[in-house]
């Protein structure tokens, strides 16, 4: 595992778990906001699964979904 790996995944659990609040809040952003965000991050994760970055891959996954 390669130390981009360990930081880029470390940085994709930080903001997940940053996202809890919002997630058992009862605001909630804007569908069109999280639908841009879950673009973006999406992508980030096909990325990292094209370099073999599985660890940042699972964790970007995750804040996609959340």
């Amino acid at each position: 595992m390669v130390w981009q790996d360990i930081v880029i995944s470390i940085g994709g659990w930080a903001a997940t778990f940053a996202l809890v609040p919002t997630l058992i809040g009862r605001d909630k952003p804007a569908i069109s906001s999280c639908f841009f965000t879950f673009t973006i991050v999406a992508s980030f994760s096909i990325c990292y699964a094209t370099l073999g970055l599985w660890s940042s891959t699972v964790s970007s996954g995750v804040l996609a979904l959340a």
